[in-house]
């Protein structure tokens, strides 16, 4: 499988090439873009869309959210499937990612830990199978992260109102001193040092309480689900695909 890798001189980048490279022996970086190129890559760099390579099997996008109109552009035109692992998109951008998905296959996500893929559809199931529990989500990041809740907390939390059809998101407790209900999914934020990332369930009743919890030990599981998604991908045609497209039980 070769891999074109939009946003190749970043963080994620750098450890989507460095997983590819240890984990992986079917998947092979040719080529990447990014406009703040250097020369840590041993793969030929281009610093924009207009330059890049077209010889790939499929794209791994972890750039910035305001390059998507130019990626799907080249992605659409080359019709190359496209792994989009960048997060924050507009509106706008949101359409442009379901306008193009009716024409090439497209992977988008929030988290592309197969971890939590797997916490979401348990969560989904515990709370399907308790309609009376009250569900509280604990998400802890590093101090540097600047958006709360985490687009992960979201997703679970979305995920579950599809088994919860009357359940509402609540963030935060500041200047709210009433009794939470039980048709409420509450999320709460921990922003904390270093930490790469933890989401916890809570599912309880007065009588017991499931936790559900992931930690994530190293971006580089990220970078590990993105090739994976990129595997899964380049077989199908074109749509929208998710992480539940790779977890089911």
């Amino acid at each position: 499988m070769k891999i074109l890798l939009s946003g190749c001189c970043g963080h994620m980048g750098k450890e989507v090439a460095r997983t590819a490279a240890e984990l992986f022996t079917d998947a092979d970086i040719i080529a990447g873009v990014d406009a703040m190129k250097d020369n840590s890559c041993n793969f030929p760099v281009a610093a924009s869309f207009d330059e890049a390579d077209t010889s790939a099997d499929v794209i791994i996008d972890f750039s910035h959210h305001s390059l998507t109109k130019a990626l799907l552009d080249f992605a659409v035109k080359n019709e190359m499937p496209l792994v989009l692992a960048t997060t924050g998109q507009t509106d706008e951008e949101r359409e442009a990612i379901m306008n193009a998905s009716k024409k090439i296959p497209l992977f988008f996500t929030s988290n592309y830990s197969m971890g939590v893929a797997l916490l979401i559809e348990m969560a989904k199931k515990v709370a399907a199978a308790m309609p009376g529990a009250e569900i509280e989500i604990i998400e802890k990041h590093h101090d540097r992260k600047v958006d709360a809740p985490s687009g992960t907390a979201l997703s679970i939390a979305k995920a579950i109102q599809t088994v919860r059809e009357n359940a509402t998101i609540v963030t935060g407790r500041s200047g709210d001193n009433t009794k939470r209900t039980k048709e409420e999914i509450g999320i709460c934020s921990v922003r904390m040092g270093n930490i790469v990332g933890e989401h916890e369930v809570l599912i309880g009743t007065p009588n017991q309480t499931i936790s559900l919890k992931h930690e994530a030990h190293s971006r580089a599981l990220f970078a590990e689900g993105a090739i994976q998604a990129a595997q899964f991908l380049i077989t199908q045609g074109a749509g929208l695909y998710t992480m539940d497209d790779l977890v089911s039980f």
